[in-house]
């Protein structure tokens, strides 16, 4: 199969799909890779390293985009991108498409076959491809907080973990899946004190036995949210429902009573955002005030650490882009239920439910055009 992986072009995003061992991974398997020029270089992975690993370089995305069965990148396709995509050919990479109608629309008039990240599932319904980079977001949300509470940044200016006789800030973490734990490892470490809200009391009952009394746990509902949030100076929202679009659990009347130069940091606004006053921003333009208080909305987090997070990915997504290369699509969705998961539009049609519903498509089941 011939695999073409372009340079990202979303702002500030200088993640790739495919790093040089990767791209090995395939060439050594027959497979033929070719990497747009310059695609790695702005984290180090230079244009020698990809062509030492088998790679074939090309100055433009046109071409890739021509020449290649399957594309893999990292972010959804911007609409550039999406209008160079053709019928049968395989998009792999991170889509969330529930927020996003335009993107929607776009790559269900491609008639691509579209696979994204964050729905493949693995063992417990787990989202090992969604993993790493939760983590990465999870860890940088609470560096992203703490600095946002800084005076210069527009916070309230307080140190997020205080000092000897100055109380520590009160960081308050919605969600206690991937984001929310890393979340809450960082926010420890650094000394502010910490509530975890979650729906699950088994989740909670874990996280209790881990943390013990260095954090508090509440079991999620409006009032505890509401009681919560008015209380802190930094709230993290890394809410999750699966490849549906995020619950707005924090309210605008909330934001409005929380106090002034509070900060809040949405990481899940890659699905439309956990607060309902959210909405996305850049690297470049990274935050905006509601009422006082300070929002942080960056959809591509990981991307401010693009090193670290595409040699995470990569160990992440590898496995199956080796499978859709080596069996071809249907095959190697046929054989792998958790790959299948990952089909979010094929052949013009929405394959995934809960994007259907969010969406207003018609659902149909992955297993209808697997034959």
């Amino acid at each position: 199969m011939k695999i073409g992986v372009p340079k990202e072009i979303k702002n500030h995003e200088y993640r790739v799909g495919l790093t040089p061992a990767s791209v090995r991974e395939l060439t050594s398997r027959g497979h033929s890779v070719l990497v747009q020029t310059g695609a790695g270089l702005s984290i180090g992975l230079t244009n020698e390293e990809y062509v030492a690993a088998g790679a074939e370089l090309t100055p433009d995305a046109a071409t890739i985009f021509a020449q290649s069965e399957m594309i893999v990148k990292v972010k959804e396709p911007q609409p550039q991108e999406c209008a160079m995509l053709r019928p049968g050919q395989i998009l792999y990479t991170y889509l969330h498409l529930a927020p996003d109608p335009e993107q929607t629309k776009a790559l269900v008039k491609s008639g691509a076959i579209c696979i994204a990240y964050e729905t493949i599932t693995g063992p417990g319904n787990s989202l090992p491809l969604l993993a790493p980079m939760s983590e990465v977001a999870g860890r940088m949300a609470v560096q992203a907080g703490a600095a946002h509470l800084e005076k210069s940044k527009g916070g309230m200016g307080i140190l997020l973990g205080g000092v000897p006789g100055v109380a520590a800030s009160h960081v308050v973490i919605i969600g206690a899946g991937v984001v929310g734990t890393n979340a809450l490892q960082m926010a420890i470490g650094m000394g502010a004190r910490v509530t975890v809200i979650d729906k699950s009391v088994d989740r909670l009952r874990q996280l209790d036995l881990v943390f013990g009394n260095r954090i508090n746990t509440m079991f999620s509902n409006a009032h505890s949210i509401e009681v919560a949030v008015l209380d802190a100076d930094l709230v993290i929202g890394g809410v999750l429902i699966p490849g549906a679009a995020a619950p707005k659990l924090v309210t605008a009347d909330m934001i409005r009573r929380m106090k002034p130069g509070a900060v809040v940091v949405d990481v899940a606004i890659d699905q439309g955002g956990c607060f309902e006053t959210s909405h996305a921003t850049t690297h470049a333009d990274p935050t905006f005030v509601v009422d006082g208080v300070v929002h942080y909305c960056v959809a591509n987090m990981p991307g401010a650490v693009a090193r670290t997070s595409t040699f995470a990915l990569n160990n992440a997504t590898i496995g199956h882009a080796i499978a859709l290369a080596d069996k071809g699509w249907k095959k190697a969705l046929k054989e792998c239920v958790h790959l299948r998961n990952g089909l979010n539009v094929a052949e013009g049609k929405v394959t995934y439910e809960a994007v259907a519903k969010d969406l207003g498509y018609d659902y149909v089941n992955a297993d209808t055009l697997l034959g």
